[in-house]
């Protein structure tokens, strides 16, 4: 073993195999901390260079390294990078199941003749019997093992197979181990040591806080539309969008690409040879926008990566933080954006359903936080950096959405006081929720359970709901008023400080979280009015061109363009064919026959009002691949009943209808007679169809079971008829 008597020496290392003159942060006391050959447990965030830590020691200390790491790209991406500093390709290899037997021999007979000083190996190649016997005739200086948060069940990328990497380092021979991982909250950071037996170890722990970059969270209304709009007032940045399914990779990338951007697609689905070629254009910018699943990226080192973009949220805030520390590893410009909408936490939560309930618990423990973080109004990187187990104490950290348009605050001391008490009063026993339904008085079954209905507590709430007692507990942790256990994560413990409240309490501002789901519905529904984005005036000349229209060709207004239709005109003012197919219920069929007239008259009025249109206007799309539309054509076009249609695709009658609808709407026609002959007799058919042609306003369903009768026809009666005269007339 090396030791250094004076500073230089190290530097003089570090200058001899990798050029650099001076460490990053902690690099160098966890260097000789390695090399006094001590357990060493290291956090530092991504671009932080935790590599160096392994790398440096090992060219220094006599013997092999061993680096367990789980990803084959960031093997190959290392192994290169260190045999460039040396003449001898020899000093790196890696093991893993990409090669071939006759390179594993090679790799093997380097390792024996003391050539290789660093040897990567996949967790699944270091279970094989065959490399334990392998690795017992080797002189092993020191294992590294890298992402080691997939150690903990907790981690936002658990791996069962490092569970096993302790018994097999007694099994091969002990050394000492150096554990290495860019996010772990202090919960992963326990069971990581408690796991390798490191218990003991000396912890280096960086600030999490990266504060070059901007976060943001925006509701997910239209989020490919935003994303191009995004991506175009970024022209030439390299980018990174994650998304959780790799059909909506395959979809968006596509999207990306019609409308004149420069994206691949990235997922584990591929075969190992495009996904190589895909990360080398990228790193060579011959593309600049990389589409993928959490897969990629773990190994890539881009430093100017200058967005990261989250079309679905992810499922822990650890996958988040690691992720977004994609962006600006430079230390330059780094946008972290991410879409948010409630229904993809509902999608995540039926995705655990079937896995085993511990896994169940975990899973829905992190993806409360998620919740928390996104629809928090407290400033983000405080959130982020709390959840860590960093304190931020800057008022306002002027890079985040929150910070920069922050909601209004008002006094909380009360309300605090309440949780804390609440939490008291349960022995500190319970979760934020819970203690949320306890003082909202929400009857559930675990507050019965527990007979928690009869606190002094319960229903205290003054009528605000558990989602506001929710906010509170969590600004009350942030506060460092509470915290979480540890063992039994999620269980709300009183802190000294939470303690020293409830005996002096004093001021504490709160802000109300956001509501992303409300703004959804009202944007998506209208109920909140038209949005202030709409052009007035267009709208008002839009809605008399169709007037005009419809006593031309004697049909109802709404059959030309519904009134959502003609809004989205007044927002995107679409000025050809082409982008008149994108407004919002108008395909090709309508577009070809109603579009002319309209998209003239827009060209003429921004022409003369010198419209500067928005960006996302030019958003081409491309055909549906789920295919349902296409199957729901073809199957109409055999006649098959609508019942038989809806099970074989599971769907409920009124959702196939909106499905067909939707058809019919943009300008497909169907032909549902068959249909309809089975279920309305001739003369009802002519009566509904009738009322639509010669008496309707508008294509309310309501007003034609006023006007109809309610006891003559049923809803589903009255929206195939609709569908059938939409498609004869409109189509």
């Amino acid at each position: 073993m090396m030791s250094f008597g004076v500073d230089i020496s190290l530097i003089d290392y570090l200058k001899k195999f990798f050029g650099f003159s001076k460490f990053k942060g902690n690099q160098e006391v966890i260097i000789r901390n390695v090399l006094a050959g001590n357990d060493t447990f290291v956090l530092m965030p991504t671009g932080g260079g935790k590599s160096l830590c392994y790398q440096l020691p090992s060219m220094i200390i006599s013997g092999t390294a061993i680096v367990i790491s789980p990803l084959i790209a960031l093997m190959k991406n290392q192994v290169d990078s260190m045999r460039s500093y040396s003449a001898e390709d020899g000093i790196a290899h890696f093991m893993n199941s990409s090669l071939t037997r006759m390179a594993i021999q090679q790799v093997k007979n380097d390792v024996l003749n003391k050539k290789t000083r660093l040897l990567y190996v996949a967790p699944e190649s270091l279970t094989k019997q065959e490399n334990i016997d392998f690795l017992k005739q080797v002189d092993i200086s020191f294992y590294a093992i890298d992402e080691a948060h997939c150690i903990s069940e907790w981690g936002h990328d658990f791996r069962p197979e490092y569970r096993r990497i302790r018994p097999i380092v007694e099994e091969i021979g002990i050394a000492p181990i150096i554990a290495l991982t860019a996010t772990a909250t202090p919960k992963v950071q326990h069971d990581i040591q408690k796991n390798l037996n490191i218990l003991d170890a000396k912890v280096y722990k960086s600030s999490f806080n990266r504060p070059n970059l901007y976060y943001e969270v925006r509701s997910k209304i239209n989020p490919t539309k935003e994303i191009i709009k995004f991506i175009k007032n970024n022209s030439g940045k390299s980018g990174i969008i994650y998304c959780l399914s790799r059909k909506k990779v395959e979809q968006l990338s596509e999207t990306l690409q019609v409308n004149g951007i420069k994206a691949l697609p990235y997922h584990a689905g591929m075969d190992s040879v495009t996904r190589s070629k895909t990360q080398d254009k990228f790193l060579m910018e011959d593309i600049d926008i990389i589409v993928a699943t959490i897969a990629f990226g773990m190994g890539i080192d881009k430093p100017d990566v200058r967005f990261v973009i989250h079309h679905d949220i992810p499922k822990s805030l650890e996958g988040y933080y690691q992720e977004t520390g994609r962006a600006g590893r430079d230390g330059g410009e780094g946008q972290c954006l991410v879409f948010y909408s409630y229904k993809d936490i509902q999608k995540l939560e039926k995705f655990m359903q079937g896995k085993p309930v511990a896994e169940q618990e975990i899973g829905k423990q992190l993806i409360l936080e998620t919740v928390s973080y996104a629809e928090s109004s407290v400033c983000r990187r405080k959130t982020l950096l709390h959840y860590f187990g960093e304190s931020y104490n800057e008022e306002n950290c002027g890079t985040c959405d929150n910070c920069l348009y922050p909601k209004k605050e008002f006094e909380g001391s009360e309300y605090v006081l309440k949780v804390l008490k609440t939490v008291v009063a349960v022995n500190e026993k319970f979760k934020v929720d819970h203690i949320a339904d306890i003082i909202a008085g929400n009857k559930t079954s675990m507050i019965k359970s527990y007979k928690h209905h009869n606190l002094d507590m319960f229903n205290t709430g003054e009528g605000r709901d558990e989602k506001f007692w929710n906010t509170v507990g969590r600004q009350a942790l942030i506060n460092k008023l509470l915290e979480k256990d540890i063992e039994n994560y999620g269980l709300l413990k009183m802190t000294g400080k939470g303690k020293e409240f409830i005996t002096n309490p004093y001021s504490i501002m709160l802000s109300e979280d956001h509501d992303y789901n409300s703004l959804e519905e009202d944007e998506i529904t209208g109920s909140g009015g038209r949005t202030g984005a709409v052009d007035e005036e267009l709208f008002h000349i839009v809605k008399n061109l169709r007037k005009k229209i419809s006593r031309k060709k004697n049909l109802p207004p709404f059959v030309i363009f519904q009134d959502p239709s003609l809004e989205d005109m007044a927002i995107h003012y679409p000025i050809t064919l082409e982008e008149m197919q994108n407004i919002s219920g108008v395909g090709v069929g309508k577009a070809t026959r109603y579009g002319k007239e309209f998209v003239d008259l827009i060209k003429k009025y921004v022409d003369e009002n010198d419209i500067i249109r928005p960006q996302d206007m030019v958003v081409k799309s491309i055909i549906n691949k789920s295919g349902l539309k296409v199957y729901i054509i073809q199957s109409i076009d055999r006649k098959r009943l609508l019942e038989d249609i809806a099970d074989a695709k599971g769907l409920e009658m009124s959702e196939l209808l909106d499905e067909i609808e939707a058809i019919v709407n943009s300008g497909t026609k169907l032909d549902l007679d068959y249909y309809l002959n089975e279920v309305l007799d001739e003369e009802r058919q002519e009566e509904v169809f009738e009322y639509f042609r010669d008496e309707a306003e508008t294509e309310s369903i309501d007003a034609a079971l006023n006007e109809l009768g309610e006891d003559e026809y049923s809803e589903e009666d009255i929206r195939l008829m609709r569908i059938k005269f939409m498609s004869e007339m409109g189509n």
